[in-house]
Formats: C-alpha cells, structure tokens, sequence
C-alpha cells in the first residue's frame, strides 16, 4: 500500500470514529499516525527537484495575496503597487508569482500576487505546493475573496491549514525535553481536558520514549500534535472583500451575516473595489497596523533629524535592532542612546540598547569615535 492509500484509510479512519473519552487516545494515534504519514509524502514529493518558488524577500516585510483564480489579485497589485502583473477574465491568468513593492508611511512592502488557489492545493493541484511554499514565508495572508463567494474563504483556510500553515492564533505552549529514562511524564499549568494517556500516546507515535512534556495552555488534539511536529507557521490575516462596488444595498445584510458565520466582523473586514480603486487607503493602512510596523527617525550628526526616510522596525524592537539593522560598527563602538518622541520619559532621554522603541521616535545614536 502506498502513502496516498495509507494516508486515504487513516483520513477515513478518523472520520468514521465518533470522538469521547473512551476513544480519544485512539484517535490522538491516528491523527498523530497520518500528520507523520503526510510529512512523508512531502519529503518524497520534494525530493524530485520540485520544491517551491524562488521568491527573494525584499523591502521592510512581505504580505501574500491568497485568493482563489480571477478574484482580482493581480489588479489589486497593479493598483496598490509598481507592478505589472497580467490580468484577464480567465481563471489561472497569474501563472508564476508577481512582486510589487508598496510605499507607505516611508517602509517599503513586498506584495506577492500568487497564482490563484484552487481545492486540492495542499495535494498538488494546480501547482498548489509551490504557491503554499510563498505563502509559509510571508508576514502577512491577504485574503481576497468576492463579495458575491464569501464562502471562498473557507476552502483558502483549509489549503492553508492543510499545508502546515496556522492563521491568526499563536504556537500552542508545549515543550518537550528528552530524557535518558522513566518514560514520558506530563506537566501542565491547566486542568487539561485531554487525559494523560492521550498525550502519552501522541508522543510515542511521534518517536518519543523517555521524555518532560509541559503543556501551558488548553489543547485539543490537533493543537497537541501541531506542538509536538513543531514545523508549521503561524501567520497573521485579514479578510479583503473585492468587488464591492456591486453590492445592491438589500445585499449588504446577506453578506454581513456570511461573514459572520466566519467568525469574521463585518467592521474588521476591508471592503473594496481593486477595478475601481476603492477603499484602498483603508487597506493599505490595516496592512501597516497588522505588520507591526514602527518608524523611527534618526537624527544624524550633522544633519539633523531625517523625517523623509525613516528606519522601519517592528513594534516591540528596541535599540538594540535599530543598530543591527542600521549595520557598520555600532555593535562594538555603542556608547549610549538619546530618544525623544513616544518611547521616552522626556526629550533626549539617554537609554541603553533594551530600551524599547515607539513609532515615530526620534533617535540619536552616540558611538566611541
């Protein structure tokens, strides 16, 4: 029996299992059995010179375009960035990965424009793998879905989680040391709802004969196994509804009401037009905000306060960054810090390299000479 047969008869396996407590170490098994089976077939599938696209990160942060075929990704880019990715009314117009570079607010973001994602994609189909092997390094999921196919969104969320990627929550608090005897022993600082016997049994599919596992939060299964595996990406998202400048106004509560059942607020959801060129400031903002992104002014020997190219960092950098992305010999030659703006106390502040930097600050560097 191959993988696929393999992977197809522990998939049913599990679905066919009603879940309680008397079977729940039962399933742990098999689902820890088929997560194994498919990283398996990852690696023989990768190992044929396949592998993903090569798409060299550039700029301040990268953000994937997920959508499905003819959403409107390419004009979206077109629109938000310097690009020129072909468009048409055709599915599968976007045949290889376009990069657009957006400026705002004086950083500059990678917008990647994948081919449009189809069901099966995590299995292969229509290229899917390699399109998935963009979206695992980006920063930030755009999800452009129509107005008129809400429910795209769930087929994206699957593909998505189906190719190791996790969106909108954080790595589950487990962590796991080997030890030379006495088996495997459970801690938790939760009244776990899953049994002792349960993450025994995860761990020992998974390899592990002797070792501490601690457990920091409430898991369920597939979160356990998503601890133990340890190779996905947890990716932020947000939801862009395209098209919708055709929305009738007795349409509004229908659509309001799918995105709800989503678990999405229809006031976080960025409604826009990519045809027209609408509500593309406020999406352009809500990328900023969801990327974390702080402005820092370096106020240079000399020549003052340079307001025009700001030092783009990530909300909770300190100084410490700042002089690691700014390079050259700061590392060694590293006096103190003045910061003024946000972050500081008062104007001028002096602090060392654990201070931590606010948007929009002002910083001034004081190095031995």
């Amino acid at each position: 029996m191959g993988l696929d047969e393999e992977i197809q008869e522990l998939e049913e396996e599990i679905a066919s299992t009603p879940y309680n407590k008397s079977t729940e170490a039962h399933i742990g098994r098999l689902k820890s059995k088929l997560a194994e089976k498919k990283e398996k077939l990852e690696q023989q599938s990768g190992s044929g010179g396949g592998g993903g696209y090569a798409v060299e990160k550039h700029g301040d942060a990268t953000v994937a375009l997920v959508g499905f075929p003819s959403v409107g990704k390419s004009t979206l880019l077109n629109a938000l960035t310097n690009a020129e990715s072909e468009t048409g009314s055709y599915e599968f117009t976007t045949l290889d990965v376009h990069p657009g570079m957006l400026k705002y607010k004086g950083a500059n973001i990678q917008i990647l424009d994948v081919p449009g994602l189809i069901e099966g994609a995590a299995g292969g189909r229509g290229g899917g793998k390699e399109v998935l092997s963009v979206v695992r390094t980006a920063d930030l999921v755009v999800f452009l879905v129509s107005v008129f196919e809400i429910e795209q969104y769930d087929r994206l969320r699957e593909e998505l989680y189906k190719n190791k990627i996790r969106i909108d929550t954080e790595p589950p608090r487990v962590t796991i040391r080997k030890k030379a005897k006495d088996g495997i022993s459970v801690n938790s600082s939760v009244d776990l709802d899953l049994d002792e016997e349960t993450i025994k049994s995860v761990l020992r599919e998974h390899g592990y004969v002797n070792a501490n596992v601690t457990v920091g939060e409430q898991v369920d299964i597939d979160r356990l196994i998503d601890g133990v595996m340890d190779n996905r990406e947890y990716v932020p998202s947000i939801v862009t509804i395209n098209k919708a400048d055709l929305i009738e106004p007795d349409y509004l509560s229908t659509v309001n009401e799918e995105l709800e059942e989503r678990d999405i607020d229809p006031e976080e959801a960025i409604f826009i037009s990519a045809e027209e060129e609408k509500g593309l400031d406020g999406l352009t903002e809500r990328i900023w905000q969801e990327l974390g992104l702080i402005r820092i002014y370096m106020d240079k020997p000399g020549r003052g306060v340079d307001r025009e190219e700001p030092l783009i960092l990530r909300r909770g950098d300190t100084v410490d960054d700042a002089c690691e992305k700014l390079g050259g010999s700061f590392d060694e030659r590293f006096r103190f810090a003045r910061v003024s703006g946000p972050s500081a106390k008062h104007d001028e502040q002096q602090v060392g390299r654990d201070h931590e930097l606010a948007d929009e600050d002002v910083l001034r560097i004081v190095a031995r000479k």
